[in-house]
């Protein structure tokens, strides 16, 4: 096994994660692993699952074989649990019964592993770490994981968290501060993109739904604008030579996919992709 000194950086994007779970089979297919990593929403699933060094298990839980699998709540489902997953499954019984995540691997793997979530008191990021007890691990996953309206706020340690991405969803930032020179991010959207304001009726809502904490709200508020304002930087970053950067080159599924076949592709778009830039980047990870 090979382990490059640098900082790996996985971009969220619920479903649209499965063009990074691609990416990374690739790379754990080939034995190369990273010796930093920071996952951010779904990201962080992927990049649990490439500590463990568990290639194909991210995909397995994202595009599942059949409908027992389904994480995807129905309308009564819904209303009842308030989310729009099962995040139970997803972070209960998937990794300790179904589709078993190797805790012991990922403990001692010797790859430093960065979640990051937000704290609904205070509407920052932190980068959360776990490193022997399996059910806080999985607890601060879910957290990174929990979008905004459509899942629970998760508690961890008495203090309310919700996605990571809302507070910094490409920790680019971070990654440097970790001292690595060589940073490679994993984009789940193409080059361009940029998000758009909130509008002014979703944003009552968000006032509504988290009135008990006014500082995640304004986090949620200014996300679009600092998303835009990071993407340009990444941007000016990767033409400059100073990190290496892998995003989709066709289209993206939609952030709730439910098309097994639209999955797959997007899965072995990631898969490929990353093998045609794989000169480029050992290139990038070894000048």
């Amino acid at each position: 096994m090979s382990i490059k000194k640098a900082t790996l950086v996985l971009e969220g994007g619920a479903t649209r994660g499965v063009f990074t779970s691609g990416a990374l089979d690739y790379l754990m297919d080939q034995d190369i692993y990273m010796s930093h990593v920071i996952g951010v929403s779904a990201g962080c699933c992927n990049a649990a699952g490439y500590v463990s060094r568990q290639p194909r298990r991210t995909k397995e839980c994202m595009i599942p074989a059949d409908k027992s699998g389904n994480y995807y709540y129905g309308l009564r489902d819904f209303v009842k649990e308030k989310s729009v997953m099962n995040m139970d499954l997803i972070f209960d019984k998937y990794p300790n019964e179904l589709i078993p995540f190797d805790y012991d691997t990922y403990f001692n793997s010797g790859i430093t592993c960065e979640i990051v979530t937000t704290n609904c008191i205070t509407g920052k990021a932190e980068y959360m770490t776990e490193d022997h007890d399996r059910e806080r691990l999985m607890k601060i996953c879910r957290a990174s994981c929990s979008m905004p309206l459509l899942t629970p706020i998760v508690n961890i340690d008495d203090i309310p968290y919700l996605d990571g991405g809302l507070a910094d969803s490409v920790p680019i930032r971070r990654a440097r501060k970790m001292g690595n020179e060589k940073i490679v991010v994993i984009l789940t959207k193409n080059k361009g993109y940029r998000k758009k304001v909130i509008s002014p009726a979703l944003q009552r809502i968000y006032r509504r739904a988290y009135k008990s904490y006014p500082n995640l709200v304004r986090t949620i508020f200014r996300r679009s604008f600092e998303y835009n304002k990071l993407m340009n930087h990444i941007d000016q970053l990767e033409k400059s030579g100073e990190i290496f950067v892998l995003r989709p080159q066709v289209k993206p599924v939609s952030r709730l996919e439910r098309n097994k076949e639209s999955l797959e592709a997007f899965y072995e778009h990631g898969y490929s992709y990353m093998e045609r830039k794989m000169d480029d980047l050992m290139e990038y990870l070894e000048r």
